[in-house]
């Protein structure tokens, strides 16, 4: 798919040093085959010469994501993320009550097959989220979720594990949707002594953009001042992989 047949791209936060943009479901952060990454698209809508991808979104994944304008910006910004300094909070809907309704979910996840992560007790890439959840409307439920390890998939595995996978996600056997309804919501982060602290709400999707859905949402306006639990033990260092 070319470039032109994607929407503009917003820039929702500019710095010297870095913007953060909203990123459309089903853009590719990298090169595919078909089609090129994210950082070219954002350069020759918004006029850079070059930016540096932070950190990665899967591609049916919407919202923040930061490219660093310098090579310098970007191994500051990396420094933060693998220091757990950038909070960084979801939303994703699911068509089922999960098994417990809020919580820190904890695994051990491994490569399966045909791109998919799952729980095992073999895995090595051990994953750490936290989420509060409420209902929408009926069969449809909110999660607001709180990754504090980066690995792939970490999200859509922990709620496929709890019995609620993302409504559109079929690569985890979820219900058909015109989008995967996972979206990078919230980031909140001090950089060079400056808060950086940014909400996003999504904008694409029936189900997102919805009345009740955005009544609901009105809940995790400010996704940090949530009461969130304290993990019982620090979680590995973070990485920087697709969620």
């Amino acid at each position: 798919m070319s470039n032109s047949a994607f929407p503009p791209i917003s820039v929702v936060f500019d710095h010297p040093d870095f913007i953060i943009i909203d990123k459309p479901p089903g853009v590719s952060v990298q090169n595919e085959a078909s089609s090129s990454g994210i950082l070219p698209m954002v350069c020759t809508q918004h006029a850079f010469d070059k930016l540096w991808l932070v950190h990665r979104l899967d591609k049916v994944t919407s919202g923040l994501l930061i490219l660093a304008k310098h090579a310098q910006a970007a191994s500051q910004l990396g420094k933060l993320f693998e220091a757990r300094e950038i909070e960084k909070y979801y939303l994703a809907l699911g068509s089922a009550k999960p098994k417990k309704k809020q919580g820190t979910v904890t695994g051990a996840m491994k490569k399966i097959r045909d791109g998919k992560w799952a729980f095992n007790q073999n895995g090595s890439a051990v994953a750490v989220s936290q989420f509060f959840s409420k209902s929408v409307s009926a069969g449809i439920r909110l999660f607001l979720l709180k990754p504090l390890t980066g690995k792939t998939h970490q999200l859509r595995v922990m709620l496929k594990s709890l019995g609620s996978p993302i409504l559109g996600d079929e690569l985890y056997k979820a219900q058909a949707q015109d989008r995967t309804y996972l979206h990078a919501y919230c980031l909140r982060f001090t950089y060079q002594g400056q808060l950086v602290q940014l909400v996003c709400p999504p904008t694409e999707g029936a189900l997102f953009t919805n009345e009740e859905c955005q009544t609901a949402q009105q809940e995790y306006a400010e996704p940090w001042l949530k009461s969130w639990p304290t993990p019982k033990t620090s979680p590995v260092r973070q990485k920087t992989e697709d969620t």
